[in-house]
């Protein structure tokens, strides 16, 4: 009974996504409906969820302009940034799809391309999360090392949560803020 839920659930959060892709083209425009059970594998989708619709909305519309944008030489650009947020998708997703990490050629990918890869890895590996009985599983694998999914939560989404504000604070300073009918609270948009 509990794979035929775990079915089922995976065949409505496709739909939803599909639907979803229709309506934006890319996932993450409000975030999806809350699991009904509290599970290491609903909490950690939902922490993704999260992450995707603030990155959604923190990368949306940028101008060549927001892209070039940097605080300080020191520091890196909106665009620089959002390079590092999808690498930072690839660890979460590779752990989910339980691949090894490695160099990612984005050179041909346009920051369309980049904003769209990111949010397809982080619906695919929330996903696969939130169906998942045994989340310990995941480990992130660079080469024959293996870490724990614990890494996951302090590091690459916890990392990629504190670049989206980054972007949401650069975008601001070139004078592209957010859409202001953005709820980060609901997650939702106010139409």
């Amino acid at each position: 009974m509990k794979y035929i839920l775990s079915v089922l659930a995976f065949v409505i959060s496709v739909a939803t996504f599909s639907q979803e892709l229709k309506k934006n083209n890319i996932p993450y425009y409000q975030v999806p409906e809350y699991s009904e059970t509290f599970t290491a594998g609903t909490m950690a989708a939902r922490m993704v969820d999260a992450l995707g619709f603030r990155f959604h909305w923190a990368s949306k519309n940028l101008t060549n302009k927001d892209l070039k944008y940097k605080p300080n030489s020191e520091s890196r650009s909106t665009g620089e940034t959002i390079d590092h947020i999808l690498d930072l998708s690839y660890i979460i997703v590779n752990s989910t799809l339980k691949k090894s990490n490695g160099k990612v050629d984005k050179s041909a990918m346009s920051y369309e391309d980049k904003r769209k890869q990111t949010l397809i890895n982080l619906k695919t590996a929330a996903d696969i999360l939130r169906n998942s009985d045994d989340i310990s599983q995941y480990k992130i694998i660079f080469g024959t090392t293996e870490i724990p999914f614990w890494n996951q939560v302090n590091g690459p989404i916890a990392d990629a949560i504190w670049h989206c504000g980054q972007l949401a604070s650069y975008r601001r300073s070139s004078g592209n803020p957010i859409n202001s009918n953005v709820d980060h609270f609901r997650g939702t948009v106010k139409e």
